[in-house]
Order: structure tokens, then sequence, then C-alpha cells
């Protein structure tokens, strides 16, 4: 809680005081210093200021000012233990605070560039298994664990990776407005020691920001093999706070940077911090300080900001510091703060840096920015050739040439979906036996009954189905892990670069792309990385066309049927289809949408890294778990609808099975429907497995095990052991209308239908995640474009093909 609840007449415990610069310093110097009793004496007749006794003086304080104090109340603090560390001094009643209690709580926010190892930073001291990638846009949003240590509860939170802190892209202000608005404790800067240079720049940012620093020097193994050297205690002294060299990925160095991140918030150690301020040369400091002062005005935007840091983004021309600086300001005081006089003098000294300069503000600001990290790093750095960027250029010499480039990454996409085939078959086969097994075993010794048809045919049926093709959706995630994790997959955006223009695309919009053969929704999250709001939206809405792991079982299901002679071929003209069609759509939408500006290709090409079997197994795990969590939820939930409404109502014993399901709710459904969709060839049971298939697209195997799961001139016990969902869909047959006793599936049908999987409506989950990213609209369009589009395909590949 805070200085601003607590009651007049009441008294607390000071915690810690928050806030920056000048203000808080001053504040301490009061006597709001950890562990003071401080008492409310009264409000001011507006309610504004509050007046409060501290030691034996009075002492008047803002709300917003009050609110920068964290406090306890006096009957928490009266719970805790008498110690006896006097430290020196005498202490009539000290108290020890255990690590549950907030002044024993360290906020700690890890902040960095792309492929800098912060999440594995994140990971390995937390024991979590975020994503991990060697290419931007990995973390797209917080991700928050605890660590305890030394008595300290350590809250450490993995903010998105970003080059700068500028309003360039939705991540750089995502962090921005988490460190402004949360006020941690500790910046934790992870830096690749390999390439500081361009990571200091944002660490100049931090120290503009005036915030209480501790920097981990990471990949400092990498930085000792190229032969060159860092001072880096020299290092430490120029930029004023503790510089610890750590390896994430082999968990050396982070014990001693959690320890000096705890001597960093007790404010001892061997390293003192001192705040220090980039330079930037008479002129432009002059100007910093003419701004300052006006800023310095008002004690709202004190309290908040560092003042100079808010003059700093002025002169840059951020779009977002007006807009701030007008919400800092209290009700009270507007009125009183001349925002048009700011201005006014923000555009007088603009006006004037250009003049002197001839370039623009934001231009010799930074320039300045990496005229300090050059001489820091001159002074302290020995440098030798950097012989993993030569090896990195001389493999991309291959992997990104001119001619072998493109056909080169069509070939790892084709022996990637090659190896989902031919590996994955052998697990599946067991896992497959293993089902049929089970569904025996529980067929034997549950009585007749609906719980056992429930069991059986519902749920063993239809998760089973799916869960038959887990082997596949590993070899798809681990070949995936393998091109994010040593660095391929920014070479593939590189190879795009081209295409993605000439349909109105950036170039970084094909990570999000290749990232949906995995899954559409974390893909839609990552767009975030992308500058331009014309690029986020046309990439959501072509996501949806990649396709995900989730339609990999139907496509498997079905190939494997019906394709047995050229699987890995047949999948890919799958893929290509989508691809082929996420680049119609894209056309259509370059002359649609309206584009105010074009954002320029610029990404990072991290240097290859050879991945370690434990992190490419660490990353599948992670997206096979949620695989099957989401067999334990969304899927296992949706088979038990499906069964139930083929269940009933209850028909009469000598009704065939086949009859059973058409009289049933969703046979009802699904001949409703039927008129809509024969046209492509599919039955009512197709379109009550498509329906299905909105929740999840895995779905679509589960409600078809469901709906083909039996002959009905068997027993249940004959029909576990006898029988098998592809031997009962290849055999399916009409039974009435004018195609009785034809086959309902043939290859001409069941590529059409997988067409239709693969472009129709996104599921649940996606229609979510671009109604949060780009808006309802866009989710709304996303739906019944998806939905029309793979309804006309289909049509046209089965009228098309029976002509032929």
């Amino acid at each position: 809680m805070n200085l601003e609840q607590i009651k007049t007449g009441e008294k607390c415990i000071v915690i810690k005081v928050h806030g920056h610069g000048g203000f808080r310093n001053r504040i301490i110097e009061l006597g709001f210093v950890r562990g003071q009793e401080v008492e409310v004496i009264k409000n001011a007749p507006m309610k504004d200021p509050i007046e409060y006794q501290v030691m034996d003086s009075r002492i008047s304080l803002r709300r917003s000012e009050s609110r920068q104090v964290e406090v306890m109340t006096l009957e928490d603090y009266n719970k805790l233990e008498i110690g006896n560390d006097f430290n020196g001094t005498i202490c009539i009643d000290c108290k020890k605070i255990k690590h549950n209690n907030p002044s024993k709580t360290i906020n700690v926010a890890l902040v960095g560039n792309p492929n800098c190892g912060k999440t594995t930073f994140y990971n390995k001291v937390t024991g979590g298994h975020e994503k991990v990638g060697n290419y931007a846009g990995v973390t797209v949003e917080q991700k928050i664990a605890t660590v305890y240590r030394n008595g300290y509860k350590i809250n450490i939170i993995d903010l998105p990776g970003t080059y700068s802190i500028t309003e360039y892209t939705k991540d750089e202000v995502y962090v921005r407005e988490y460190i402004t608005n949360s006020h941690p404790d500790i910046i934790l800067n992870v830096v690749d020691a390999t390439n500081l240079e361009r990571n200091l720049f944002l660490t100049t940012q931090l120290i503009d920001m005036n915030l209480k620093t501790v920097m981990s020097l990471n990949m400092y193994d990498e930085l000792s093999k190229t032969g060159t050297t860092l001072d880096y205690k020299s290092l430490e002294e120029m930029l004023g706070f503790p510089i610890i060299p750590t390896v994430a990925s082999k968990n050396e160095g982070i014990d001693q940077v959690l320890d000096a991140i705890i001597l960093s918030f007790e404010e001892r150690g061997a390293v003192v911090h001192r705040h220090i301020h980039v330079n930037y040369g008479t002129i432009i400091e002059s100007s910093i300080s003419k701004i300052k002062k006006e800023l310095d005005l008002n004690k709202d935007i004190k309290v908040k900001y560092h003042t100079r840091y808010l003059s700093i983004k002025l002169l840059e021309t951020d779009s977002k510091i007006d807009d701030i600086i007008q919400n800092l300001l209290s009700t009270e005081y507007r009125n009183e703060f001349n925002l048009e006089h700011l201005k006014s003098v923000v555009a007088t000294e603009k006006k004037n840096l250009e003049r002197e300069y001839k370039d623009d503000p934001r231009t010799i600001i930074t320039s300045a920015k990496y005229g300090f990290i050059r001489g820091a790093l001159a002074e302290t750095m020995k440098r030798k050739r950097n012989y993993r960027l030569e090896a990195s250029s001389e493999i991309d010499e291959i992997l990104t040439n001119k001619l072998l480039g493109i056909p080169i990454l069509l070939g790892f996409i084709w022996l990637m979906f090659q190896a989902t085939f031919t590996l994955g078959a052998y697990p599946a086969g067991w896992i497959e036996s293993g089902i049929s097994l089970l569904s025996e075993f529980l067929s034997s010794t549950i009585p007749e009954g609906i719980f056992r048809d429930l069991i059986v045919d519902g749920i063993i049926a239809g998760v089973g189905s799916v869960i038959v093709f887990l082997p596949n959706i590993v070899i798809l995630f681990l070949s995936m892990s393998f091109m994010e994790e040593s660095g391929y997959m920014a070479r593939a955006a590189f190879i795009m670069d081209k295409m993605m223009h000439n349909i109105g695309l950036h170039g970084k919009s094909f990570i999000p792309l290749l990232m949906g053969f995995g899954c559409n929704v974390p893909a839609i999250i990552s767009t975030r990385t992308l500058a331009s709001r014309k690029d986020r939206i046309m990439t959501m809405l072509l996501i949806p066309f990649m396709s995900c792991s989730a339609r990999l079982p139907v496509f498997i299901l079905l190939i494997s049927i019906f394709f047995t002679a050229n699987q890995g071929f047949v999948l890919l003209t799958l893929y290509a289809i989508g691809i082929l069609v996420a680049i119609i759509v894209a056309l259509i939408l370059k002359h649609t949408l309206k584009v105010k500006e074009e954002a320029p290709f610029v990404m990072e090409l991290p240097p290859y890294r050879l991945p370690t079997l434990r992190t490419i197994i660490s990353l599948a795990w992670d997206k096979v778990s949620q695989y099957l969590r989401k067999m334990g939820t969304t899927i296992l939930a949706f088979s038990v609808i499906i069964w139930a409404l083929g269940y009933f109502p209850v028909q009469k014993n000598d009704v065939s099975r086949v009859q059973k399901l058409e009289q049933s709710y969703i046979g009802q459904i699904g001949h409703f429907i039927e008129p809509v969709i024969s046209p492509l060839g599919f039955d009512w049971k197709m379109g009550i497995s498509l329906i299905s298939g909105i929740g999840a697209k895995e779905v679509v195997v589960s409600t078809l095990g469901v709906l083909y799961g039996g002959d009905e001139n068997l027993s249940a016990e004959d029909l576990v052991e006898s029988t098998h969902l592809k031997q009962n869909i290849q055999n399916e047959v009409y039974t009435k209308g004018e195609r009785v006793g034809e086959k309902v599936f043939s290859p001409l049908v069941a590529y059409g239908l997988m067409i239709f999987i693969l472009l129709y409506t996104p599921c649940i989950a996606v229609v979510a995640a671009i109604s949060k990213e780009g808006g309802v609209k866009w989710a709304i369009i996303s739906v019944f474009s998806s939905l029309f589009l793979a309804w006309f395909i289909s049509y046209l590949i089965y009228q098309i093909g029976n002509l032929i």
C-alpha cells in the first residue's frame, strides 16, 4: 500500500520510496527512510496536500508524491520478529522482515535487445520454459516469475526484446510504459557481449531515464573465444552500475547477477550506483537544459519521470511524449502549467539544432549516443577479428545466395514435411495400437450402457484419433525450433523480403507467417514487432492461411488413406496452396488498405548458432505441451459434445448405426447444412466435422473418429477389435439419394476437404487473437472472407476434377 491510502490520525512504517532523481533524494533526506514511523496529521481544505509527522518534523506532501511512498501498517509491522543485527548502531526495536514481506520484495524488469539471451537468462534463473528463438520478436508480452534468494522475494519480469525505447513499434512503447508506470526496483539490462556497440544504445536510453540498473554481460564466453578482451570493471565505473559477465545458456554468472540485484536494492556493495549523464555536447545540452527547466516547474511531472529524459524525447519528436505530459498533470494543477509555452520552447530549440547541425535532432542525439558508446569501448575493449561473424558470413554465401537461397529454403521445408511422415509413422502406429488395446480393455470391463459408450465411443475415439498424430506434431515442432534457434529463420525472412515487398508486406512479416505453420495464435501476437499498422493488419489476415499444426492431423489422416504413394508431395501442395491464396489476398489488400508510409526493411541477421539438443527439446516440448493441454480441454470437450449430439435422442436397438446417426441431433444439423456443401462433394458428416473444427482444427479428426467409428454389422466389442477409423472412412457409402451405394470419399473429395479445412474460418483462439491485436472489425472480416474462399476454391476443385 502507499502513504496516500493511510487515513488521518493513523500511523504507518515506510518500506521504500519510489520515484526519480531529486524528488526521491529530497524525500529520503526529510526522513522517509525504510523502517521510519509516519503519522498522518491532516488533509488540506482541498484534500491536497497532506501533512505528515516524520521524526520531530511536520512534512507536507502532495497526493501524487505520497503515492510514491510504499508503507505498511503498524499492525503488520508489530507482527514481525525483533532482530539483533545492529550493524554497529544501537536499535531499540529492529524488525527482521521475512522474504514474503513487501519490503523484502524486489521487482526486476529484464530489458534487452532481441537475440541477447534475455529469455534464456529468464528461463535459467526461474526454471521456466519460455520460448527462445534466435530472431527478433519471440517474447511478445511480459512474463513474470519469482525466485527467492538471501531472504528476498525477487519478481522477474521478462519484457519484449527491443532495440530502443521509442514509439517505433508496439513492443518499444509497451516496454517504456511498463518501466514508467510500474516502477520496477531494478532494471536488469541483458546485453550481447559480442555486439556491445549496438546493444549499449538501449543502455544509454536507460541512463537517460535515470533507472537503477544492473547489467548482465551475456554470451561472455563467445566474446572470449574471439580473442577480444573487455575491461568490464572500467566500463562498470564509467556507466555507474554493476556489470556481471554471464553465460546464461550454461547457467554461469546468474547467481552473481542475483546477488548484485540484492546489493543494488540495498544500496550497498562494491559498486555504488551513481547517476551519469550521456554528454551530448554544449549546444544539445543547452537545449536539453532549457526544456528541462520548463518541465521542472511542475511537481507532478518530476515525481513520475526524469525530466532530462522527457526533454530529450521532446527534442527527438517522440509522438507519445506530448500525451504523456498532458496525462501526468493533475486536474488541479493542469491550468498552472503552460503546455503551449513548453511546446514553443521545444520548437525553438529544435530549429536551433537543425540550423546548427543541418540535420534533425533525433539523428543528432542518436549519433551522440553512439559517440559516447564508441568512446567508452575504445577505452575498455581491445578488439580481435570476429571469427564468429566471419563464419556466419561464409555460411550466408551459400544459404542466402541469389540463385541457391530460395531452392535451399524450399528444400528445408520439403525435408521437414517428409520427415513428419516417414519418421512419425512408427511411433504413430505404436500409439494407435495402444489406443486400440485401451478401447478393447474398457469395452470388456465397463458394463454396457451410456457410460461405456461415452468413454469408448466419445472420449477414446475422439481424443485418441488426435493423439495418434502427436509424433508427427513433435517432428514438425522440432524442425521449426531448429530453424528458429540456429538463426536460419531470420535468413528466411531476408530471402523472402523481395516477394513480401512485391505483395505489399514488410520482409519481417515472413517470420509471423512462418510461425503460423506451428500455431496461428502466437504468430498473430508476434505481429506486434512490425512497425506499420498496415503491415500488422495484413499479416494478421494472412496468417490463418498458413497451415498450422492443428490442421496436420486431418491432412495426415486423409493423405495416408488416399495418397499413399506421394504423401510428402501432396502435403507440400496443401501448404503451397495456402501460401498462394495468402499472396493473392495480400495483393488485393495492397490496393484496398490505405498506406500512410512504408516501413523500411530493417532486421538483424544474428550469427548462426548450433542449438543444443536440450534447447531444441525444450522449445519443442513447450509447443507440444500446449497441444496436449488443448487435447485435455478443447478437444475433449468437443469430442464429448459431438458424441452426445450423435447419441441423443436415443433410438431403438433394432435401428442401424447409420440410421441412429442420421436421426440424432448431429444428423439433423448435418442434413440442414448439406445443401450448402454438397456442391463440394461433402456429405452431412463432413459438414458436422467442419462445424466442430471452428472450436479447434484438431477436433475435425476427433469428430470423424466419432462419426465414422464403426461398422453397423458388428457388435461394439468386434468393432474395437477389427475396425479402424481409416478403413471406415475409406469404405463409407451413401445410403440414400442419387448416389446410393457410391463411396462418399474419393481422392478428389478428400483433397477438396483438406483445402476447405486449410482455408476456412480460423479457430476460436485465432479469431480472439486477431480481435485483440487488430480489432473486432478485422476478426469478422477474417472469419467471413476465409469461409467464402474455402467454399469457392473447394467448389472449383470438385467441379473441375469431375470434368477431367
